[in-house]
């Protein structure tokens, strides 16, 4: 308020869309309240393990958008192997930016779908890990060459791209 009692108020409105480079990434998913996903821009690994082999981990069943996160902190909670994809994308901080974690499956078909298929994004045409668990020796992940989803042994050796909510 003015001392002349007139009231300012002002909105600043971003118009955001697919592909944009916003808080340290790109968008790859709009969820029409104002929010959305972002990928990193580049990946954090070529050959990461989802970890925890023959380990159920509990709560990271996830496969939804809005799941990642809690996959991701679930993932970190039963599973102490260091240097596993979870690892890499809470580790990551790009400017400002350290509240990465790995996509559930759901979060990397929408990342293949908006980023990899429009040629943004600049990833690699290999499988990706989600952190999405499968079973307690298999986790959900996506060949971004041929497009499949499908389950991987966790043991192997994949791609990770972090991702991080606004």
């Amino acid at each position: 308020m003015l001392g002349l009692g007139i009231g300012l108020s002002y909105q600043t409105k971003i118009n955001l869309h697919l592909g944009d480079t916003y808080q340290g990434g790109l968008i790859f998913y709009l969820d029409g309240s104002g929010g959305g996903l972002i990928a990193a821009p580049s990946d954090q690994s070529n050959s990461a393990v989802w970890g925890c082999s023959s380990t159920p981990i509990t709560g990271a069943d996830g496969t939804d958008i809005g799941t990642g996160a809690q996959n991701t902190i679930d993932i970190l909670a039963e599973c102490t192997t260091a240097d596993i994809a979870a690892d890499l994308c809470r580790d990551l901080t790009i400017g400002a930016y350290s509240d990465w974690f790995l996509p559930s499956k759901d979060e990397l078909t929408q990342m293949y779908n908006n980023l990899h298929q429009e040629g943004l994004g600049s990833f690699s045409s290999a499988i990706y890990w989600s952190s999405s668990e499968f079973s307690n020796t298999h986790a959900w992940r996506r060949d971004f060459n041929s497009g499949s989803q499908n389950k991987n042994s966790k043991g192997d050796g994949n791609d990770v791209r972090a991702i991080r909510s606004f």
